[in-house]
């Protein structure tokens, strides 16, 4: 793969305008190649030619082979080597104004980089001045965007500092509930003897440094093995070493803050500095004593598992009781928080070392194509320039990874380095050869199995029969749920693909765990088991019908389709980690969040699960199509009379609304929550469609012209508004002053003719629902299986609607550089809640 595409497919999604615009500077060399080649020189006739003149001073035998250097011009500061007219570029660095801000590198490294290109006399230099132009934007925005995010993760660093004084209080505290500390205060004595001996013996063995420039190494290797046997450390204080080991980590890094000492490779360089023995005694005796349980004055513990009865209270203004309980719950439950938040937090941190590391590598490749392309060597001293700069000098971001493994493993992982290791780096998802072909054995099962019950329904005129009337009344609704189930699946699958194909970052979107994501083949996996399962169960059912000696079991086989039913949904809630449990899991709580819509906080997939729902209302049908059937023993004698009761005709309807019922709950929700206009508009659409239900149902109950007449005018108004509401906000689309007429800016499918497709499409689709009220109808369909096909049109329009539902979902996070999830702190600060109210 050319670097080109694998620059590509390893960028962080959201991030992709602030990376170097390699694809850009390639167009840019292209001109300069062109130009070369079309001005290239004549060839002449092949002559002896002197490489250095006969008139310049002689400079030695052995002169010319001592600077091997190229003529480029260093970065400003760095002394070139070749004369001033040889140099292809000159790289300064333009001091601006700026802020100090916590963790802020020194002020040499804010600089912004300007190229002056010392060529510009020479045939076709306008190009080569475009090229070094565009390439010191992209540096400068590569190294802006890269510390800012730098700081953000300084400070999110500190915060979790906080969070952990607070957590080993909070430990203590279990530990001692009666706040006595007698082991702790016998521990920092013998700590504070053990550190004294320590000092004392690497007082011994380490050389004096009597300046700056003469550092020595100390190797902590070395030092344990010559003192190990003179040492004056009692048996009884090995068990406290790993309390010296704290000590030790703690005072390198406050070296590393004050700049004391340097870290490299695992070995200390030691530096001069003013700090007398006797000081760093104190500091061991202040590191040695347990943290302070002052902190859990200043503390409470935050509510971030929302739930119904917490909603309640918050509405009804119920005092909540905001002291600390200090139990074994509580400590898991805190543990668990501050665990997935330093998990998230590692994360950020490894995108932005691959962010430096692609950007770097992305510099050095097109400086060495720019070298090839025009036969200069600038490229030595641009990439030095790239090396100083702050995306290239700054290692702040290894050290804190470290750090964050240490903490990791230490308080998290019981000092289990593999598993801490496992937890915060998880193994890339793979693709299992036996995923592909199941899939391709459960598909050609499915399409046999359709193919089996199309001939047999051909040959034996199964339509034709007597009884196939009472059969498309009965049996046909029972597995018409599976198709639409199937049917939505496939889309989801095909979304998956296209998604993967377009790089849009669904996992992040729908915050599904690492590696948990389901990718289209698992989705069509399962999807094409379950057609398995429904053709197959079909096909025993009308065998066992034209079977002589099944004939009389007529009650058994019309339980079926409820087998199936049952063994679905047993799978679905299966506690077992079998057929995906995470997206089982995953499935389960957004559809319960649904149901209860208004107490809990919405979430994206939560309102993409209800947007889901409202497409699958035929589906929700069959299901009260089931309780009405088996459970009023309708299935003894294939009677669907349940069908025509007064009771089962106004459920029809009411079961038809509750789907939105569930987004118009979120839509408030987020509206008092959010403060957010649109939420209160995006409400009201989906009340006018609950009225549009409403009419349409007394409508049937009704058959007036009025009726007729309202509810005409009701599902049009909420079809027109919901059509323009799904191609204006969801997909962000007809954009004023776009450079896309009639779209939006940014398109990640390059042919434009797709979205206006869709866009016909999706109106044409959302008037389906005509049928229902004009009740159209075809003499060779029966009524059940044209709902059907109505229903599965819908289950399209809403496959084509996710599409570029979350393509705009994901180009606004892509315009807000969004790539990391927010993750509740377990801890709240009274001075943060000051802050806030200030």
């Amino acid at each position: 793969m050319k670097f080109g595409k694998e620059f590509k497919s390893q960028m962080v999604p959201e991030w992709e305008e602030a990376y170097m615009n390699y694809d850009y500077l390639k167009t840019l060399l292209k001109d300069i190649h062109d130009f070369n080649h079309k001005h290239k020189p004549h060839p002449t006739a092949p002559t002896l030619k002197r490489t250095m003149t006969l008139y310049r001073t002689f400079s030695g035998l052995t002169r010319r082979y001592s600077n091997s250097t190229s003529p480029t011009t260093k970065v400003s500061g760095e002394a070139g080597h070749g004369d001033i007219e040889d140099q292809v570029i000159l790289v300064t660095a333009v001091d601006h104004e700026h802020n100090h801000h916590p963790h802020q590198l020194d002020k040499n490294l804010d600089h912004r980089y300007e190229t002056k290109f010392l060529m510009s006399s020479e045939k076709g230099a306008e190009y080569e001045l475009v090229y070094f132009r565009r390439l010191d934007d992209e540096i400068n925005k590569v190294n802006k965007f890269y510390k800012s995010k730098v700081e953000e993760v300084m400070k999110e660093a500190d915060l979790l500092n906080k969070q952990m004084d607070a957590l080993i209080a909070f430990r203590i505290k279990i530990e001692n509930p009666d706040g006595t500390n007698h082991h702790f205060v016998n521990w920092s004595v013998e700590m504070t003897k053990l550190a004294s001996d320590v000092a004392a013996a690497v007082s011994q063995t380490s050389p004096r440094v009597t300046s700056p420039q003469t550092n020595s190494l100390l190797s902590p290797t070395g030092t344990s093995r010559s003192n190990s046997r003179s040492s004056n450390v009692s048996r009884e204080a090995m068990p406290h070493m790993d309390a010296i080991k704290e000590i030790e980590q703690s005072l390198e890094e406050q070296s590393e803050e004050s700049g004391d000492d340097v870290v490299l490779n695992g070995t200390r360089v030691i530096s001069s500095t003013s700090t007398t023995v006797s000081e760093t005694k104190a500091k061991k005796m202040d590191v040695s004593r347990p943290a302070s349980l002052d902190v859990l004055d200043r503390v409470t513990i935050s509510n971030t598992l929302e739930t119904p009865r917490s909603t309640i209270k918050g509405i009804l203004n119920v005092n909540k009781n905001n002291d600390i309980v200090f139990g074994r719950e509580n400590l898991q439950k805190v543990e668990l928080q501050l665990q997935r938040a330093f998990i998230e937090f590692y994360q950020k941190l490894r995108l932005l070392k691959s962010y430096s590391f692609l950007n770097i590598l992305a510099f050095s490749k097109i400086m060495k194509k720019y070298d090839k392309i025009t036969s200069r060597n600038a490229s030595k001293s641009y990439l030095h320039m790239v090396d100083n700069s702050y995306i290239g000098s700054y290692d702040g971001v290894t050290r804190l990874m470290e750090r964050v493994e240490a903490t990791f493993i230490k308080h998290f992982t019981n000092a289990n380095h593999s598993k801490g290791i496992s937890i915060l780096r998880p193994a890339a998802k793979r693709e299992r050869h036996r995923t592909t072909f199941s899939l391709g054995f459960f598909a050609g099962c499915g399409l046999a199995l359709l193919a089996s019950l199309i001939l047999i329904v051909r040959a034996r005129n199964i339509l034709g029969m007597d009884g196939s009337t009472i059969y498309m009344e009965t049996l046909f609704p029972l597995y018409s749920l599976f198709g639409f189930i199937v049917l939505h699946m496939l889309m989801y699958a095909i979304n998956v693909y296209a998604w993967r194909r377009y790089r849009v970052n669904y996992p992040f979107i729908f915050g599904f765990k690492q590696g948990t994501e389901l990718g289209y083949r698992e989705v069509f996996l399962i999807s094409s088991a379950l057609a398995t399962l429904a053709l197959a169960s079909v096909l025993a059912n009308l065998d066992m019908e034209m079977n002589k000696h099944t004939k009389d079991y007529k009650t058994l086989t019309e339980l079926v389709p409820l087998i199936l039913v049952i063994f679905v949904f047993l799978v679905t809630v299966c506690p077992f980690n079998i057929v995906y449990r995470s997206s089982r899991y995953f499935l389960l709580v957004c559809f319960f969040h649904c149901i209860c819509a208004p107490f809990y906080k919405v979430l994206l997939p939560d309102f993409f699960l209800a947007d889901q729902l409202t497409s699958q209302v035929q589906a929700i049908r069959s299901i009260e199509y089931y309780i009405c059937y088996y459970g009023g023993g309708g299935f003894k004698s294939r009677d669907s009379s349940c069908k025509k009761t007064g009771v089962f005709k106004v459920f029809n309807f009411i079961i038809a609304s509750i789907p939105y019922s569930f987004r118009l709950f979120q839509c408030l929700r987020r509206l008092f929550e959010e403060k957010d206009r649109m939420q209160g508009y995006n409400a009201l659409k989906y009340f006018s469609t609950i009225v549009a239900v409403a009419i349409r149902a007394a409508y049937k109950l009704n058959d007036t012209t009025a009726w007729l007449v309202l509810a005409l005018l009701s599902s049009i108004i909420s079809a027109v508004v919901s059509t323009c509401w799904d191609i204006v906000i969801d997909w962000g689309l007809f954009q004023s002053n776009s450079r896309n007429r009639f779209l939006r800016d940014k398109l990640l499918v390059p042919q434009q003719n797709v979205y206006f497709g869709a866009i016909v499409l999706n109106i044409l689709l959302r008037f389906a629902w005509l049928q229902s009220i004009f009740d159209f109808k075809l003499p060779f369909l029966h009524m059940e299986a044209m709902v059907t096909i109505f229903a599965c049109l819908e289950i399209i329009r809403r496959g084509m609607w996710n599409f570029f539902r979350l393509e705009n979902e994901h180009l606004n996070n892509v315009g807000k550089y969004r790539a990391f999830k927010s993750v509740p702190l377990p801890f709240n600060y009274d001075e943060d809640d000051d802050d806030k109210d200030e």
